[in-house]
């Protein structure tokens, strides 16, 4: 079987044809086809407002830190993952949760799992870590690096920075 050029620009302008937008009687844009005054498919980003609060605890040279992430909606989440960055860096080798993993000197990432959107589905995440040598004081950042690209209208409610003073107290986020 041959194909002319002529053929090709057929199928060319069919396919051209079909994916042209009309102009509905209201002055909406609606795919050719489609009844007229019907609004275009939109891809919208589903909405969830993850949250994580906790505490940390630094004595000597371990770091402890718990954390409770949850979703208030309204869209459910397959999970999210939250960052831990420490002003100072971890020790060389460290016992994770399954959950967790170590991105570089100074940061982990975890992943929380489903997160419901009515904030029944609460994960919560027990690190102790060491740290290279004794500081009287680190700074924790944590804050969700990924939610399945939905958006976040309220992000300051997990985003934290803690300081923590080598004192044993907790320290609440």
């Amino acid at each position: 079987m041959v194909v002319t050029r002529k053929a090709l620009l057929g199928v060319a302008a069919a396919a051209a044809m079909a994916s042209t937008v009309a102009l509905g009687a209201a002055g909406t844009a609606a795919a050719v086809g489609a009844p007229f005054g019907t609004p275009p498919a939109r891809n919208v980003a589903p909405e969830a407002d993850v949250s994580h609060h906790g505490h940390v605890s630094l004595w000597g040279s371990g770091l402890g830190i718990f954390l409770r992430s949850e979703n208030r909606g309204p869209a459910d989440l397959d999970g999210a993952t939250v960052r831990l960055r420490i002003s100072v860096p971890l020790a060389g080798r460290q016992r994770l949760p399954q959950e967790c993993l170590r991105a570089d000197r100074t940061t982990v990432l975890c992943r929380t799992g489903a997160l419901h959107a009515d904030g029944s589905e609460q994960r919560q995440l027990a690190l102790e870590l060491r740290l290279a040598g004794r500081p009287a004081e680190v700074v924790v950042r944590i804050d969700t690096v990924w939610n399945g690209g939905a958006t976040d209208r309220d992000a300051k409610n997990s985003e934290h920075e803690v300081l923590a003073l080598a004192t044993g107290d907790e320290y609440v986020f």
